[in-house]
Order: C-alpha cells, then structure tokens, then sequence
C-alpha cells in the first residue's frame, strides 16, 4: 500500500548550520582519456580471483576482472582467454 504523508510524520531538513565545512580536499580517480566521440577503451588492471566452470563436458578458465577507472564492486567475470593480450 503507498505510504500516506500522515505516516512518515514530519522530518527536519537540515540547514547551513548544520552541515560541517571542512578543510581536507577528496582527491577523485585519475583522469580518463576520452576520445572525441565521447567513449573511453576499458582496460584490466588486475586479476582478482581464478575459477573454472564446467560447462557440459568442457572446462573454461574465468578469471575475476578489475578494470582501471571502476572500484572493486565492478569487477566481472572474463574467459581467460578474451583477457589474454
């Protein structure tokens, strides 16, 4: 059932007051080369974890894929042999 206004009852938003300045800069990911159309070539940077599945009668070789510009929870699985270069 959708959730009435009465409900959720009222909240405080908060104001200037009460959000902390501070002085420390967040340095962001190093910068992605992007080509004039507007895309970026995906590029492994590490191996995290090796599997084989068994697919039938046949063994593939996957390996667990970090790739540069993405944070770990972004890694996918890759045949070991489309990494290969």
């Amino acid at each position: 059932a959708p959730i009435c206004w009465d409900q959720i009852g009222e909240h405080v938003i908060e104001g200037p007051e009460m959000i902390e300045i501070g002085e420390h800069v967040i340095e962001g990911p190093e910068m992605i080369e992007i080509r004039a159309d507007l895309s970026y070539v995906e590029e492994p940077e590490a191996i995290l974890d090796r599997q084989d599945r068994v697919i039938r009668k046949k063994t593939i070789p996957f390996v667990k894929i970090l790739w540069r510009n993405h944070p770990e929870r972004e890694a996918t699985w890759e045949t070991e042999e489309s990494v290969k270069p």
